[in-house]
């Protein structure tokens, strides 16, 4: 009988390995199915029992990066994600940047005064007569889960706001949509109190097909810190001056030239921002 090789997992606990699932991943970078094999047998030549996820991770994004540095680029969106941390920061403006790319405007950062109290807001959202009001939970650990106790209390401060017009995008509006986020995952519980009292959640992977991974890929809203070409600081330094989004660096490749990179330093940029853009799903 063919031992179980047990998964350690971020929060300690241990999965059995699900081959499937690391094959799919391969080939959701952009890899094809021959491409996908051989970095799949690459990464599973010599695991073991116990091995963390942690080391998969790295065993794969340096396999595909060898093949070709925008598949391992697409892989690593999640960790990418986190790099907009650690305090939130950059996630919210790149959150509304998802919401811009649905054709809606939206603002970060911003006060609204409710009936008992104001409230920071960190993003809303408007599209015709919809007015969103979003909460952002940013979490340096992806893998942790938010909890009932987020969703009752984000309740009641959009029901101390739901009653009252704000003036933004040049018109009037009540709040008629509360939207939790998270790059991390909700609890059963989160999920059932939000659906139940009218509360739109988007994490990781809530919903199915509409979440933070699917909308990323369908809008093509790849963070610049998913780049394999710029290293931490420089990655830091793109997102301090405002530059969020691979696509901008594709759509206005002299915004390299304000970052001072050497001239094959911004084609080797440009070039792994081409071909990630440019993949499709």
């Amino acid at each position: 009988m063919t031992n179980i090789i047990k998964v350690k997992k971020q929060d300690g606990e241990f999965a059995p390995f699900d081959a499937k699932s690391l094959r799919d991943s391969l080939l959701q970078s952009g890899a094809s199915a021959t491409e996908a094999d051989l970095v799949y047998d690459k990464v599973t030549e010599d695991i073991y029992d116990g091995i963390g996820t942690k080391e998969l991770y790295g065993r794969a994004f340096a396999a595909l990066k060898k093949v070709r540095r925008s598949f391992a680029a697409r892989y690593s969106l999640r960790a990418a994600i986190k790099q907009l941390g650690p305090d939130g920061y950059h996630f919210e403006k790149w959150i509304a940047k998802i919401f811009q790319r649905q054709g809606m405007d939206a603002i970060t950062s911003q006060t609204l005064q409710g009936n008992s109290v104001t409230h920071e807001i960190d993003v809303l959202a408007a599209k015709h007569d919809e007015f969103w009001v979003c909460e952002c939970k940013f979490r340096n650990d992806e893998s942790a889960k938010i909890g009932v106790t987020t969703p009752m209390y984000f309740l009641s401060r959009f029901n101390d706001l739901k009653d009252n017009e704000y003036e933004y995008f040049g018109k009037k509006n009540k709040p008629t949509h509360g939207c939790l986020i998270t790059n991390a995952h909700f609890t059963t519980d989160s999920i059932a109190f939000a659906e139940h009292y009218g509360i739109e959640l988007l994490s990781w992977a809530y919903p199915e097909n509409r979440n933070i991974q699917s909308l990323t890929e369908r809008f093509g809203l790849y963070p610049i810190t998913c780049l394999t070409t710029l290293n931490d600081m420089q990655k830091q330094i793109m997102l301090s001056k405002n530059c969020l989004l691979v696509r901008e660096v594709v759509d206005n490749p002299v915004l390299l030239e304000h970052f001072n990179f050497k001239p094959e330093t911004q084609q080797e940029i440009l070039q792994e921002a081409t071909d990630l853009c440019g993949i499709q799903n």
